[in-house]
């Protein structure tokens, strides 16, 4: 993504993901992956981000159970799909559940609201909260 030229602003967008402490993903080899992907868990549901391309991003909302799994979910309360950085500015302006603007839609995931089983691994995993970011 580094030699696209609008990537500047979605690396600084995903800085602010890590900031705030989002869990990274990256789904593939780490010199080429398929997908990169990030985390949020509140207390009822996670916030997802998945960029495939510069030009290829999906984030959802999406109510968690134990038995949730957040790269594949059965309903959203919310989703969007655009380009990398339209995405994560999106999903870093969303509200939190239980504030009056936050989504309560129950919707069915559109196709880009998950990462098949085949593309899940090798897989890296990095918790912001252990890097320092």
């Amino acid at each position: 993504m580094a030699d696209h030229p609008r990537a500047g602003h979605v690396d600084e967008l995903l800085t602010e993901l890590r900031r705030r402490r989002w869990v990274l993903y990256v789904f593939g080899p780490r010199r080429a992956p398929e997908v990169v992907a990030a985390t949020f868990h509140w207390t009822t549901c996670a916030d997802v981000v998945l960029l495939r391309a510069e030009d290829d991003a999906s984030a959802y909302r999406a109510p968690i159970t134990p038995s949730t799994d957040v790269f594949a979910p059965d309903l959203v309360s919310w989703q969007y799909r655009a380009p990398a950085a339209w995405t994560l500015r999106a999903v870093l302006t969303l509200a939190p559940p239980g504030e009056p603007d936050a989504p309560l839609a129950v919707l069915r995931p559109e196709p880009g609201c998950h990462v098949p089983m085949d593309l899940r691994r090798p897989v890296t995993i990095r918790p912001t909260s252990l890097t320092g970011c």
